[in-house]
This record gives structure tokens, sequence and C-alpha cells, in this order.
């Protein structure tokens, strides 16, 4: 732990210099932050490279109150009653030189650090191609690529850690992405990844000693993204995804997951408030091999977000996902699982964000329902890239 404060206190002091851009909360714009005077260059080898990173921290705090013991299933969730530090997260970004870009989201908790991404991407390919390598998010539909300081509620959605996991779907791998030359915006998406680890533990091999035999033995993904602007005030983002490899129940069984995510948003010129409305639908449909059956179960979730004035936004959240019986990573979970959320957001400045959400959520195979209230601190400091739309 010393180690890594030390680490980050020298990344800091390295990063001071320039001019940083500074990534606004969702429904808040960007600002430029001025800093002192940039430091002189490294010498490498006989050569001088410059050094400037964008480097923050996003630290994520709550209190919470449950009726009876929370289901929450994600990692960062307020998970129990009283106060819950759900995540410290560290953002680093910076242009290596003109052809790699390096990308690093570190998250650190009470119980120790966790590297969720760290990668290199490149930035001057010829027709349109990019690559990522590295520990990174799959571009398995929309919310799994975000971040807790992104997400409009507090908690993740019922979908994504039932399928994807607590963390969402993440591994080391290689991603390949093509922007298609067409009127519109289309990108394909293909990334192959490790189907072990604990980051895929709900749908493929998880944790455990895993080797290696072939290219049947890793996680594929593959998507389409398309984004569709509707004059000047209104946009439409729709993705179409999908997954498979293998996973724990035997040799040879596989687990698919296919997805659809639709994101609308309307955005009036001129509004003095800066006011948005905000619809968000994405679900996905899972099939598992198992010794002499398959499984299919499937959830999804829609929320509506609007932001009617410039520091305050209401929110509101649907979510179902299906169980099965004699599930043999949810055994409990043997029918379907309903959960509703209401939030309100109060923005002091583009670094700070108040949240207060109640919950129900209403497992059935439980006698009653589970009520919840929470309410969220989020502070973020230094300079923090663009968010994808």
């Amino acid at each position: 732990m010393k180690r890594f404060v030390g680490l980050a206190l020298a990344t800091l002091a390295l990063a001071a210099g320039g001019t940083a851009t500074a990534q606004a909360i969702p429904g808040n714009p960007v600002e430029t932050v001025p800093m002192t005077a940039a430091p002189p260059p490294l010498a490498t080898g006989g050569a001088s490279v410059g050094v400037s990173l964008d480097l923050a921290f996003i630290l994520d705090v709550a209190g919470a109150w449950y009726s009876d013991t929370p289901m929450e299933v994600g990692g960062h969730d307020p998970a129990k009653t009283g106060f819950n530090f759900q995540a410290l997260e560290m953002s680093v970004q910076s242009n290596v030189d003109p052809y790699f870009r390096f990308v690093a989201n570190l998250a650190l908790a009470l119980d120790g650090l966790e590297i969720e991404e760290a990668f290199g991407q490149t930035t001057s390919l010829p027709w349109g191609f990019q690559i990522r390598a590295g520990q990174m998010l799959t571009r398995m539909g929309r919310m799994n690529t975000m971040h807790p300081h992104a997400w409009s509620f507090v908690d993740q959605s019922l979908m994504i850690g039932k399928f994807l996991g607590a963390d969402g779907s993440r591994g080391l791998g290689f991603e390949l992405s093509w922007l298609a030359p067409l009127p519109w915006f289309v990108e394909f998406v293909a990334s192959a990844t490790d189907a072990a680890g604990d980051a895929t533990a709900r749908s493929f091999l998880g944790g455990g000693e895993w080797n290696v035999h072939g290219f049947q033995d890793f996680l594929y993904t593959v998507g389409l993204k398309q984004f569709f602007p509707f004059g000047r005030e209104w946009s439409l983002a729709w993705g179409l995804s999908g997954q498979v490899g293998p996973n724990a129940t035997g040799h040879g069984n596989l687990t698919s997951i296919y997805a659809t995510d639709l994101y609308l948003r309307y955005k009036p010129l001129g509004s003095p408030g800066r006011t948005s409305l905000s619809l968000t639908v994405e679900g996905m449909y899972r099939v598992r091999q198992v010794p002499q059956d398959s499984l299919r179960d499937w959830g999804g979730y829609a929320s509506l977000v609007w932001q009617f004035a410039r520091r305050w936004e209401l929110g509101g959240r649907y979510e179902y996902v299906s169980g099965l019986p004699d599930d043999p990573l949810d055994p409990q979970w043997t029918t379907g699982r309903h959960r509703g959320a209401l939030e309100a957001s109060f923005y002091p400045s583009h670094f700070s964000r108040l949240r207060l959400q109640g919950s129900c959520d209403v497992p059935r195979w439980q006698a009653a329902p589970i009520w919840g209230a929470v309410l969220n601190l989020e502070l973020a400091v230094g300079a923090h890239g663009a968010h994808v739309f």
C-alpha cells in the first residue's frame, strides 16, 4: 500500500504540467484546468520525450439502509446497511508517441488494489482500424464499458451482475475495431480475451487453473455500434453484441450471450439550464451448455434520466432478470426478479455529485421485497479523458 501511495504521488508530481482537460460528470460540460509550467522532457537513450499525463482520482462513498439483507450483484454496489466504501478509482491516460495511447484504470478498495484496465491503443492505423491490447473491459453491450462514476444510478444492473459478473466482462487480450466509411457512424468490434479468471465466473471458465490448448479456449466478443443524429437535438446510439466461450461444466461446453442496447437522447439547443432527456434500454439472452442439458435465461433494464436544470437530475430504472431451477451458479435464483429504482442527483460543480436513490427489489423466491435507500457522494479531481457517448 505504501508503494502504491508513493507511486501515485510521484505520478502526480510528474503530471503537474501543461493544460489538462477535465471530463465532466455525465450531464455537465467539460472544463479546462490551467496548471503550472510543464517539466523538462525526459532523456531516453539520447532522445528527448515529453511527458504529459491525464491523471484523475474519483471517490465514491455511500450511506445505505435496507429493510432486509441486500442482494446486490455489483462489486462497487452499496452492499450493506451503514457506510459503504464503493471505490477510489485512479485513471491514467497519455499519448505514448504518435502511434500508441496508454490507458489504465485502477480501483483502490479498503482491502487492496485492483487493476481494472491497463491497455495500449493505436492512434494512427490506416483505413479506420484500431487495436487495443492488454487488460480491458470488453465491448459487450453498453453499461459494461462504463466505470461506476459514469453510471446514472449508484448500483450495477442486475443483468450485468448475473450474466457478466460483479465487475462486468473484462480480461487480458486483444481487440480490433473498424470504423466503416459510411454516411453514419458504424463501428465493428471483435476481441479475444481470457475465458478464465474471476471476471468470467458468471458465464465462462471463471477461477481455477485452466490451460489454453487452442483457439477454442478463449472468450470471443463481437459487436456492431451505430450512431444516428436526428436533426440538431435528437440522437440515437444502437448496438448489437455477442459473446461465446467455454464454460466450466465440462469439456467442450460453451456459453453464448446475445445482447442489444439502445440510447436515445434529446438535448434542446439554447437551453439555459442545459436540460436533456435520455432513455437507455439494454437486454441480454444467455445459453449455457451443461451436461445433457442447455440452460437459457434472459434479462434487461430500461432507464429514463431527465436533467431538468443545470445542477439537478431525476432518473428512474426498471429491471427484470429471469431465473432457473437447479441453476449451478444461482441455486436460489429459481424464478424471475424485478427491481425498480428512483434517483435524484445534485451537482454542486463539475467535479462533485450527491445522489439519493430509493429502490424496491422483488426476488420472487422470497416472501417480501427488499426496500433500500442510498445517499452517495462522488468527488473527482484531476484530468479525465472523455467518456463514450
